[in-house]
């Protein structure tokens, strides 16, 4: 039985206007995540990883350091029960 996992991520610092979620939403397909990303009116960026406990893990960890371009202040990172909800990772707009 595989170990699922489920985290609600907020991150903060230069995370919008480079490529934060488009790069999320690239990572997360590779690994077999599913979730979603967005931006919010702060500034920072949610996100929503959901699937194996390793590869969920990995993204919290790409998250410490995202794109290029970014610069990542702080990443809060929320676990919690997984849903089952989630079929792919998205970008909500």
């Amino acid at each position: 039985m595989i170990d699922m996992a489920r985290a609600h991520v907020f991150i903060s610092g230069r995370v919008q206007g480079v490529n934060f979620r488009a790069s999320a939403r690239t990572y997360a397909r590779e690994i077999g995540v599913s979730g979603w990303v967005r931006n919010l009116e702060d500034g920072r960026v949610e996100a929503v990883f959901e699937g194996a406990r390793p590869a969920v893990q990995r993204m919290v960890s790409w998250c410490y350091s995202g794109p290029a371009h970014a610069r990542v202040d702080a990443v809060d990172v929320h676990w919690e029960k997984p849903t089952g909800e989630e079929r792919e990772f998205s970008i909500i707009w």
